[in-house]
């Protein structure tokens, strides 16, 4: 059973702070929209109404408040936060969840307005990554996010953080207690401090090992990676492309963990492709520092697939919320290919014809019914032999395995034989010519153009 405590200000009781449960907590959400907001204006908390829900909550309220400014006690103004407690009270509401970062005091002043639990956005995130974690790395990773989210804020977190350890009770003699003293917060600081060394110890060797294996496969064969908002089809994509078996739910942060599988092109040639978490508006900073080995995959990837949701009604917010994740990154020189996901729910011609005009290089399909799966096949195996280039080539006629390697892959203008040697002048892709090097001494690139 949830303890209480006393609420100052009304005489009434509250739940002490915990992290959303899998049980649905009846939940009234808060937008503070400010100048700068990034939420879309349409619907200020769809976002975070999809959280709270991927979270077990159930929403049954919802406010938005306009300040002029952020005040510094409560993020909100006061005649706000005095009606948020009426609709908690009147909508017997167990969370107030913000979708906005709040300063840990500012969460407990609210809570002693409101009298109820109060969440903000970052809170929120952890805690669905937190449930949605199955590896050990991911583990460790949402860990690491967690304790750097809670470490500025342990003062406000526990009552007894305010307790002497020494100190105090040298004065009085007591055995055992004569010493210089410490405050609890100090040595749970420390604690945390220790804990957050080894984590990001443990993950450095994991990330650099992810590095080493990034490399490798990209050394070994071309590397195709999804991004993008989530929730928005990648894994059902990389489903559909790789029979991959990757976990497909209508929630957000459904996968956390990086999947890669061989993508078979056709014509013999497959690339590697890998799924990786989505992202989000105002993703936390220090998340997405803890989730770079599992992001390392996009970070050194030939190719990014930018996956997006066509049907939803805030597509343009999502693929620039995405894009500014990929820029974090230091992804935003990377060669991507647009991708529009989910053609099949759009009911509305004019919307897809007002997107293609947008997007005009943009891949439509539908990874539900495969429509538009070949389009994206024959773009991607484009990309990944590269451009077109004339090349002169001197060639032993002797090798079968060479000339028929040719034959299949290169356009041929002309050919001229000297003893056993074939001469050639002929149109490859880039990555083909580079392939014929494997052949050794039985063939010599004389010259080649692009």
């Amino acid at each position: 059973m949830t303890g209480v405590r006393r609420c100052a200000n009304q005489g009434m009781t509250e739940p002490k702070r915990t992290s959303l449960s899998v049980q649905a907590e009846r939940t009234l959400l808060v937008g503070a929209l400010l100048g700068n907001s990034s939420a879309d204006p349409a619907d200020p908390l769809g976002e975070l109404r999809s959280l709270a829900r991927t979270a077990g909550a159930a929403v049954v309220d919802e406010v938005i408040a306009r300040p002029a400014k952020i005040n510094p006690g409560i993020y909100i103004g006061s005649g706000k936060a005095q009606e948020i407690a009426q609709r908690v009270q009147v909508g017997d509401i167990h969370t107030v969840i913000f979708d906005n970062d709040l300063s840990p005091a500012q969460i407990r002043e609210l809570e002693k307005i409101v009298c109820a639990k109060v969440l903000d956005r970052s809170e929120l995130i952890l805690d669905i990554f937190a449930a949605h974690a199955r590896t050990a790395e991911s583990r460790l990773q949402v860990e690491l996010a967690q304790l750097e989210y809670t470490y500025p804020r342990l003062t406000h977190m526990w009552p007894h953080l305010e307790r002497i350890a020494g100190g105090a009770a040298a004065a009085t003699g007591g055995i055992g207690t004569r010493g210089p003293g410490e405050k609890q917060i100090e040595i749970d600081r420390r604690l945390v401090q220790k804990r957050v060394s080894m984590l990001k110890g443990q993950i450095d060797r994991i990330d650099r090992r992810k590095t080493r294996e990034v490399r490798s496969r990209g050394e070994q064969a071309f590397t195709v990676c999804l991004v993008g908002y989530t929730n928005a089809g990648k894994s059902t994509l990389m489903n559909r492309l790789t029979n991959a078996g990757a976990l497909v739910a209508d929630q957000l942060f459904s996968t956390l963990d990086t999947k890669t599988r061989r993508w078979d092109l056709g014509d013999g040639e497959s690339v590697l492709l890998s799924d990786t978490v989505g992202f989000l508006r105002d993703l936390p900073h220090h998340l997405v520092a803890s989730f770079r080995a599992t992001l390392e995959e996009a970070i050194h990837a030939d190719l990014l697939l930018h996956i997006a949701d066509a049907s939803h009604d805030r597509v343009e917010q999502q693929m620039s919320a995405a894009e500014a994740v990929l820029a974090e990154l230091g992804c935003g020189e990377h060669r991507r290919l647009l991708v529009l996901n989910k053609i099949d729910r759009i009911t509305d011609p004019t919307i897809r014809m007002v997107l293609a005009g947008k997007h005009p290089e943009a891949v439509f399909l539908s990874a539900a019914t495969g429509e538009g799966l070949d389009e994206l096949t024959r773009r991607v195996a484009h990309r990944s032999l590269g451009e077109p280039m004339r090349v002169t080539l001197r060639a032993n006629a002797a090798n079968g395995r060479l000339m028929q390697y040719i034959a299949q892959h290169a356009q041929v203008q002309h050919e001229s034989f000297t003893d056993s040697t074939a001469h050639i002048e002929a149109t490859m892709a880039q990555r083909r010519v580079e392939q014929l090097r494997s052949f050794g001494g039985d063939v010599q690139i004389v010259c080649c153009a692009s």
